[in-house]
């Protein structure tokens, strides 16, 4: 059973920048994938990117494929996903998410992943 907890959101002005973490405990030895996702009110759960627990992989959405950078530390079992340049409408929770699998075509289905965090609240406003 993998545990995740995120960390860094918070209230950030358009165009500022921020840092999420996640941090996985228990059975990481069984994660391929971990992929960030956000929900905005009233809408579905959206993929956001994703990254190899190897490191050796990443994939974005088209949303976020210039502005956002996901990252790993395996010394610290840690995911990050850093957003640059943001916008109002990245305003969302910010959730992530392992996977056994290793498919990455099928990465962006929030379906696909076995375990996920708790959330954490993005806000962008002046």
């Amino acid at each position: 059973q993998v545990q995740l907890v995120e960390s860094g959101g918070g209230v950030v002005l358009p165009g500022g920048s921020l840092t999420l973490s996640c941090v996985a405990s228990e059975g990481t030895l069984d994660v391929a994938i971990v992929g960030w996702f956000r929900q905005a009110a009233g809408q579905e759960r959206q993929f956001v990117a994703g990254i190899a627990w190897s490191g050796t992989s990443t994939m974005y959405a088209n949303s976020a494929k210039d502005r956002f950078t996901v990252s790993i530390d395996n010394a610290m079992n840690t995911v990050y996903l850093q957003l640059n340049r943001v916008e109002p409408e990245d305003t969302a929770v910010y959730y992530c998410a392992a996977a056994r699998g290793r498919s990455w075509g099928a990465a962006k289905r929030s379906t696909y992943y076995d375990y996920w965090g708790q959330g954490t609240q993005v806000s962008v406003s002046s």
